[in-house]
């Protein structure tokens, strides 16, 4: 299983499929392409579908700016690997084709293209998280400690890096007013809330923080600004919200947060190897919903829970996000999904909270949630797996045109 560091990833919005993938895939092709004058991209199936509204046309124009560039969209074709695939051609001045490359953006901003290349050195060799708790059980290691045993000894310092843009991307996000761009007219909410806490009672107040935070990286998400995948651009609110409010409540401090973060990663990184963590694929309980027991996870760690009451916040995260469609409307990551981050935020402390109630006890392992979301993701028709052919971007076409 590879590094969590293909989890955490630090770039700009709105979409780590959409955006900063096809980005990465363009400027690696106009490396393999050097004498070509001229290039086309080919988008097919949920990526051509939602293109427009997560950036991707601009993402490729900026890189292969000032070259020419054909962008073609194939919203009713799919490649062979997954719903997000691209075909990159280069062309010479007479217009022969130089070098041609398919590759798909799997979820995360992470590629994968049709080669026999091997993969990526595994960094773990326990690919389960039952495995990973029988080790922690024979060793007497937490769950933060076994990552940073399999990461290396700088890996404290990559986390740190990772909490510091989700720490900027909050402040950034709670300082800012106005319209996000688009064309929904959807105006950013997070300074509100958070001005608005300080006027409640004590359970309002720390609800209204905490969808203040997940509100400010979402909406940061949505206007292009800088964060990190956690797991994915359109789920990047959850985590970082839920670790600042336990930040503020509990006094945590640096090293705790950094040691929850490597905890969260663990769970994400599960996810992604095990089933998915892409929209397109398994749906938005690939992303909130990994975002939701990442988050979980992670705030059970800091409450001081067992590693088995991680796993069943965790666990719980996941269950209670099953089924979740992805319908952005406009193919924006707008409509649901700055919503759902808040909300997933509020969930995963719910999870937390009850499993130290529970003890840690329960009949459905994450494990088992983990390959049941990806069984439910690919049961789901496509339209509602990013395509914003059905559901909510539907309803919104229909009451918008009707």
């Amino acid at each position: 299983m590879e590094s969590i560091r293909e989890l955490f990833r630090i770039g700009t919005g709105p979409s780590s499929s959409h955006t900063m993938a096809p980005r990465k895939a363009a400027e690696i092709f106009l490396q393999k392409a050097p004498l070509a004058v001229s290039f086309r991209v080919t988008l097919y199936g949920s990526l051509a579908a939602t293109g427009r509204g997560h950036l991707t046309d601009q993402a490729l124009l900026d890189v292969f700016h000032p070259h020419p560039l054909d962008v073609s969209w194939k919203p009713d074709e799919a490649l062979p690997l997954h719903p997000n695939g691209m075909y990159f051609e280069a062309f010479s001045a007479t217009g022969e084709l130089l070098a041609g490359w398919r590759v798909y953006s799997v979820g995360g901003g992470a590629l994968k293209d049709e080669s026999a290349e091997e993969p990526a050195r595994a960094v773990y060799t326990l690919t389960t998280l039952e495995s990973v708790l029988r080790r922690c059980r024979k060793t007497g290691e937490s769950l933060w400690e076994y990552v940073l045993d399999c990461e290396g000894e700088d890996f404290s310092i990559f986390l740190g890096e990772v909490w510091d843009v989700m720490s900027e991307s909050i402040e950034h996000g709670l300082n800012r007013a106005g319209i996000l761009p688009g064309g929904l007219g959807v105006g950013r909410k997070a300074h509100s809330f958070y001005r608005k806490a300080s006027l409640y009672g004590p359970h309002l107040k720390h609800n209204a923080q905490v969808w203040a935070y997940a509100l400010a990286v979402s909406e940061e998400n949505a206007s292009g600004g800088v964060i990190v995948t956690a797991p994915t651009c359109g789920a990047s609110g959850v985590l970082p919200a839920v670790l600042r409010a336990l930040d503020e409540e509990l006094g945590c401090g640096r090293e705790d947060l950094l040691r929850a973060l490597a905890t969260a990663g663990l769970i994400g990184t599960l996810v992604k190897h095990n089933a998915s963590i892409s929209g397109a694929e398994v749906g938005c309980q690939g992303e909130v919903g990994t975002a939701c027991a990442m988050a979980a996870a992670a705030a059970t760690q800091l409450y001081g829970g067992t590693v088995r009451q991680i796993e069943y916040a965790a666990e719980m995260g996941l269950e209670h996000h099953l089924g979740l469609t992805c319908d952005p409307v406009n193919g924006l990551v707008q409509i649901p999904c700055i919503e759902r981050n808040a909300h997933a935020a509020t969930r995963a402390l719910g999870c937390c909270y009850f499993a130290l109630l529970a003890g840690g006890e329960h009949k459905i392992t994450f494990d088992e949630i983990t390959m049941v979301m990806k069984e439910t993701g690919q049961a789901l028709p496509p339209l509602y797996r990013e395509t914003a052919g059905g559901g909510i971007a539907e309803a919104y076409r229909n009451r918008k045109h009707g």
